[in-house]
C-alpha cells in the first residue's frame, strides 16, 4: 500500500474516514519516509527496533529516535517504538517522552490463553487510549489547519 499514488491516499483516507486508525510501521526503513508523514492520513508511527537494539549505547540512534518523537508528536500522531527489550531503554523513552513502547521488556508473544492469564497477572498496566481517538485528534488538528 506505500506507493507513492493519488488512489492510495484515497483509500487510506476512505479507511480514516470510517474510524480507524493507521500506523506505518518499521519507521526508518524501507518505504517510510518524512514526505509520506505530511501526505498520508496516519494516526501513528512506529520507530523500527534496529534504532533500539544499542539504543543506550549508540547517541546516534538516541538523536534519530528523539527527532522521530518530535516530528510525530508534533503532526499529532502516537509514536511506538518497538523492541524495547531493557529498564535502560524504556527510562530512556520515557525520558523522551515516547508514547508506547512495545518489546520483550514488558512481554512475549502470547498464545490467547496465555494473554488472558497475563492480563489478570499485571492489572497495574497503565491503559492507553485507543489508537481512533488519538486518530480523531489528528484529523481535527488537520482540518483546522
Amino acid at each position: 500500500m506505500m506507493d507513492n499514488s493519488r488512489d492510495t491516499e484515497e483509500v487510506l483516507q476512505s479507511i480514516r474516514n470510517l474510524g480507524c486508525g493507521l500506523s506505518m510501521d518499521d519507521f526508518g526503513t524501507g518505504y517510510s519516509s518524512l514526505s509520506r508523514l505530511t501526505r498520508l492520513p496516519l494516526t501513528e508511527i512506529k520507530i523500527d527496533r534496529s534504532f533500539i537494539n544499542d539504543f543506550e549505547y549508540d547517541t546516534n540512534a538516541q538523536a534519530v529516535t528523539m527527532a522521530v518523537i518530535g516530528i510525530g508528536s508534533r503532526l499529532g500522531m502516537t509514536v511506538v517504538t518497538e523492541g524495547v527489550e531493557t529498564e535502560q531503554q524504556r527510562q530512556l523513552l520515557e525520558e523522551l517522552n515516547c508514547d508506547v513502547m512495545q518489546g520483550y521488556l514488558f512481554a512475549k508473544p502470547l498464545a490467547p490463553d496465555d494473554l488472558e492469564k497475563w492480563v489478570r497477572q499485571h492489572k497495574t498496566i497503565k491503559k492507553v487510549p485507543p489508537p481512533v481517538a488519538a486518530a480523531k485528534t489528528v484529523s481535527d488538528k488537520k482540518k483546522s489547519s
